[in-house]
């Protein structure tokens, strides 16, 4: 049995460590001594030792009394401060790339770019954005196609951002609290919502896999929403319904939505609707069958890309 001086000693701690751990529980005591002194056994200094290592890895005492005590909270602990370690990296990573940007600014930007870096959080989190979409659904719009919706349209910030990307993830932020809602799909004309959202996300999902089909399944959408049939006609108005009812603000989003995106992960829903909506252009302006137009150049330069 060692006295408390003798522990300390031998875990080459202070005594003031040994006696808060012993008070906080976390050290049990094999004895007292007849004066009232601590005692401990030979087990208490390889249990020292490992409060030592779990505290060196910042655990809350709290968290150290349940591994040591609880093995089967091994787990849950240490992934949970995994958790927290990857969250205090993003953060910051996005500090470093934040500070490169205000570092490498043009003077005459330089206010400007505070000004958007102010209204950020870092890491910055997607709740505006996704309120932002959000209120642009209808009341009675289907849980699934608005999770559905705010899953495509919300980019999750990069983990490891470069300067461009926190700078165009902070317009983001800054072009949503400026404008209330985008503007609403089909706004004034009585149509199926979710017909129109669900025909569209395959639409995107054709055009994005580049096959012939997207245009078709594209104006189906328009068409099964305002329930009526795909014809001539009806393209050459749904052309100029579109060409007339696009947002600049939503080519603004998505625009930078495509610049914090990476390559590898295709092109954004807003540009796939570019496409499709220069395909229908092109389609109804042929005096031949669509099929002998080209497919859109993929680097036309509308909603995104």
């Amino acid at each position: 049995m060692w006295s408390i001086g003798e522990l300390a000693e031998r875990a080459g701690v202070s005594v003031k460590t040994v006696r808060y751990y012993s008070e906080r529980g976390l050290l049990p005591e094999g004895g007292r001594t007849g004066g009232g002194h601590r005692r401990y056994g030979p087990g208490a200094l390889e249990r020292l030792r490992s409060i030592r290592a779990l505290r060196a890895l910042e655990l809350p005492v709290t968290d150290v009394g349940r591994v040591l005590d609880q093995g089967a909270a091994w787990e849950d602990v240490v992934a949970g401060r995994l958790r927290e370690v990857e969250r205090r990296m993003t953060a910051l990573r996005w500090h470093e790339a934040s500070l490169r940007l205000l570092r490498d600014a043009p003077a005459a930007e330089r206010a400007e770019r505070l000004r958007l870096l102010g209204g950020l959080a870092t890491p910055p989190d997607t709740t505006a954005l996704a309120r932002f979409w959000r209120r642009t659904l209808p009341v009675r719009f289907p849980a699934r196609l608005a999770a559905a919706v705010v899953d495509v349209a919300v980019p999750e910030p990069p983990a490891d951002p470069t300067p461009a990307q926190v700078l165009a993830y902070a317009r983001l932020h800054a072009l949503v609290a400026a404008v209330p809602a985008p503007a609403v799909h089909l706004a004034g004309v009585p149509h199926r919502p979710s017909a129109l959202y669900e025909g569209l996300a395959e639409a995107y999902d054709l055009a994005a896999a580049h096959r012939t089909e997207a245009l078709d399944r594209f104006v189906a959408a328009y068409a099964d929403a305002l329930t009526t049939r795909d014809t001539p006609a009806f393209r050459r108005r749904l052309a100029r319904l579109l060409a007339t009812g696009a947002d600049p603000l939503i080519g603004r989003y998505w625009h930078l939505v495509g610049e914090l995106r990476a390559p590898e992960h295709g092109p954004t829903a807003g540009a796939l609707h570019g496409r499709m909506c220069l395909a229908l252009k092109r389609d109804v302006t042929a005096e031949a069958g669509a099929g002998t137009e080209p497919w859109p150049d993929p680097s036309a330069g509308v909603w995104g890309e």
